[in-house]
């Protein structure tokens, strides 16, 4: 499976199996939600528990080992190197980027000491999240009252009779980070076309609202596909969904 084709199930199992988002933070909560869902789909794919996981060195810590025979799973690792000159000297030029690391063993893959791993649930704070991420909300003075909520620049508005007013709040944050209010400036061409925008922010949403147990999930399934019709999201879009999710997630928590 190509890295592109993964990414883009990975995001249609989050949107289209209830329980799996809650299901992936309670057993990984240590980590990001893209891994998450990457350690979701290896452990499925090998038809192995979902179990919490570490390294093998964590493991040992534990009074565990890996069993025989057992292979790693990848996560996504952050990575730093100097970049290189055509005569393959390094520079003070330092690269960013993102790698594919075999490093992980499940719970299930291991024996040794009783281990009893801790069971997290998530929680989130608006004000706190909204500070953190520098993004005021201000009153609602839309004049459509059809209007659920709207962002602009790095203010958020929500209708004070919002029918889903959480997933809203979600929807109008993620409109934000995700550097949409700020495209105004652009021009049209170097603009996201407003239906990717809107499948963008509602997938937040939606990854949001499943981990927080609120909103409708069904409706907002049912938003993200009218919007996106019969296009199809990039590899790229699920994974800055996902970023943007966990931003949020984080933010608040």
């Amino acid at each position: 499976m190509t890295d592109a084709t993964q990414y883009q199930n990975l995001l249609d199992d989050a949107l289209n199996k209830p329980g799996y988002i809650s299901s992936c933070y309670r057993t990984f909560y240590d980590y990001s939600l893209l891994n998450q869902f990457l350690a979701m789909e290896q452990l499925s794919a090998r038809s192995l528990p979902i179990t919490p996981i570490a390294t093998f060195k964590r493991w040992k810590e534990l009074g565990r080992r890996v069993s025989k025979g057992q292979k790693a799973i990848s996560l996504i690792m952050p990575v730093s190197f100097n970049k290189k000159d055509k005569d393959g000297n390094k520079t003070d030029q330092v690269i960013n980027t993102f790698i594919s690391k075999p490093r992980w063993f499940a719970m299930s893959q291991t024996e040794g000491k009783e281990y009893a791993p801790e069971t997290k649930l998530p929680s989130w704070d608006a004000e706190k999240a909204l500070k953190a991420l520098e993004i005021e909300r201000v009153p609602f003075e839309h004049v459509n009252g059809n209007c659920q909520g709207y962002a602009t620049k790095n203010k958020v508005s929500v209708n004070p009779v919002a029918r889903y007013p959480e997933k809203t709040l979600f929807h109008e944050i993620a409109h934000v980070v995700l550097g949409h209010t700020k495209e105004a400036m652009l021009s049209d061409d170097e603009r996201t076309p407003k239906n990717l925008r809107e499948v963008q922010a509602e997938s937040v949403a939606y990854i949001l609202c499943s981990l927080l147990e609120t909103g409708n999930l069904d409706a907002s399934r049912g938003y993200i596909q009218s919007w996106l019709g019969d296009n199809q999201l990039t590899s790229k879009d699920a994974q800055q969904i996902f970023a943007t999710a966990n931003k949020i997630l984080k933010a608040g928590e």
